[in-house]
């Protein structure tokens, strides 16, 4: 235990290291002991990133604990609803957004006190994930969706369970709680597969996303300095760089649960073959956008449902705003998450005109005009994503109004030709699992089913982890750690 003093990161041999000696401890441990073990496992790994989280998470956790307690046997139950409402939104807004909308009230009344000074001492790291569990598990109990915990132990290990603690996925309480009342015991396949997960996991993040990172990072902390065509070839690199770094982590926090028995939610579904936006977030951040979905956009719709289609615009507009401010405090989110807002909305309206227009042209050629809008949208969309603020949005999309009609390869280096090659890789495996699924199974099948597709398999293994050494397990924080 004492490895989780030191910092570990989640793509370092540390942190491998210590999932294969903690995975042994688990399946050795009496199955009485193992729910403790992973909460205690999983406080460790939080106080190596910060040392004062573990004892603020306590907190949390005995709040909410005891609020579902109250909320599912008191007639009291709808006051306690709306108190754990409250205060889970409460510290989310004090210490993730103090600095945005505090702040500069504090400001404006002449205080000199800075209360996003309670951010420093305690870090806001997974605060945006463990609330909406929070949140969606006292809606679940006041709903009478599920029972509510009467373990303490079982529930703490749902808010805090180290592999989804940093990005998610963001985890239903009726998912995963049902699951930690019966911890599966040792299991050859489930240790298989979850390596392979964290194998992909790792080539995706460290081996593509982290070679992609410099263009657009780069870009936005000097806009002006970047030719005018190459920021055509950013925007269109924008998707992949947050896909792979972000599924990259998906998968290795999944992986990394299914070690111990646990299956987390699925957070990507081939999201560029979606032929619209709304399919695409239905696809993309899958737990985040259900959760909204759930928690906000089918409460406001039945709520303001007299209201007929303005209750279904009024819900789209303020889950979507609601959706990108919790990306971050700042106009750009704001904005983001009123453009999906927009375009879902105008999908919505337009759904028979688009039927029959579509209906003119082949299927075919219709579903790869979708497919390639929605990524397009989706590249031009990400820009408030990525800018630091408004004025770096506005400058990169008159920059790329400066046509001059070249190849866009300015300021752009040949080092990660190998991109080239893994990129298109990941796009055919995943166009035949899309539209060609039978041709797809027969390969799998074909590949596991005799000698020559073991070679095969162990050889892509190999190379993987060739490409990782030479890349080496670089400290690089992933995009969604910030929310």
């Amino acid at each position: 235990m004492l490895l989780i003093i030191t910092q570990v990161d989640i793509t370092s041999l540390k942190y491998v290291a210590l999932l294969v000696i903690s995975v042994v401890i688990h399946y050795k441990l009496p199955s009485r002991f193992r729910i403790l073990y992973l909460v205690i496992l999983s406080c460790g790994f939080i106080a190596n990133l910060n040392v004062y989280l573990p004892l603020y998470l306590i907190f949390y956790v005995c709040i909410n604990f005891y609020l579902g307690l109250k909320i599912s046997t008191l007639k009291w139950g709808k006051l306690f609803f709306y108190i754990g409402i409250i205060l889970n939104l409460s510290q989310l807004l004090i210490i993730r957004y103090a600095s945005f909308a505090i702040d500069p009230l504090l400001v404006f009344f002449g205080s000199g006190f800075k209360l996003s000074l309670i951010s420093e001492i305690i870090l806001p790291i997974g605060i945006s994930y463990y609330t909406l569990q929070g949140i969606g598990y006292l809606i679940n109990v006041r709903m009478g969706w599920e029972k509510a915990e009467v373990n303490f132990l079982q529930f703490s290990l749902y808010i805090i369970f180290f592999p989804k603690f940093l990005s998610g996925p963001i985890e239903r309480s009726n998912h995963f709680l049902k699951q930690v009342k019966d911890l599966k015991e040792f299991n050859e396949n489930n240790i298989t597969i979850g390596l392979r997960i964290i194998l992909i996991g790792l080539f995706k993040k460290i081996v593509i996303a982290n070679q992609l990172s410099p263009y657009v990072v780069n870009t936005f902390n000097n806009i002006n300095s970047v030719p005018d065509d190459t920021l055509w070839l950013i925007m269109m690199i924008q998707p992949l760089y947050l896909y792979f770094d972000f599924s990259g982590y998906t998968d290795i926090a999944v992986g990394s649960a299914k070690l111990f028995g646990i299956d987390l939610l699925p957070n990507f579904n081939r999201p560029f073959f979606s032929k619209n936006m709304t399919i695409f977030w239905k696809r993309f951040h899958i737990s985040l956008s259900s959760w909204f979905n759930d928690y906000v956009f089918r409460q406001l719709s039945f709520k303001l449902r007299r209201w007929g289609v303005l209750a279904t615009l009024t819900g789209l507009l303020i889950t979507w705003i609601l959706f990108g401010i919790w990306h971050g405090a700042g106009w750009t989110f704001m904005l983001l998450g009123f453009l999906q807002a927009l375009v879902i909305a105008y999908e919505f309206f337009t759904k028979k005109w688009r039927a029959y227009l579509f209906s003119k042209i082949p299927d075919k050629l219709g579903l790869w005009i979708g497919r390639i809008s929605t990524y397009l949208f989706f590249s031009a969309a990400l820009t408030f994503f990525f800018a630091p603020d408004m004025t770096s949005v506005t400058a990169f999309f008159k920059k790329l109004m400066h046509l001059n009609f070249r190849i866009p390869l300015d300021g752009i280096s040949t080092y990660p030709f190998m991109l080239i090659i893994y990129i298109p890789l990941f796009w055919i495996i995943e166009l035949l699992q899309e539209d060609y699924d039978h041709l797809y199974l027969g390969l799998v099948e074909k590949i596991r089913g005799n000698k020559k597709g073991r070679l095969l398999r162990w050889s892509l293994y190999s190379i993987i982890l060739t490409a990782l050494i030479i890349e080496g397990f670089k400290n690089q924080q992933f995009i969604y750690a910030n929310f």
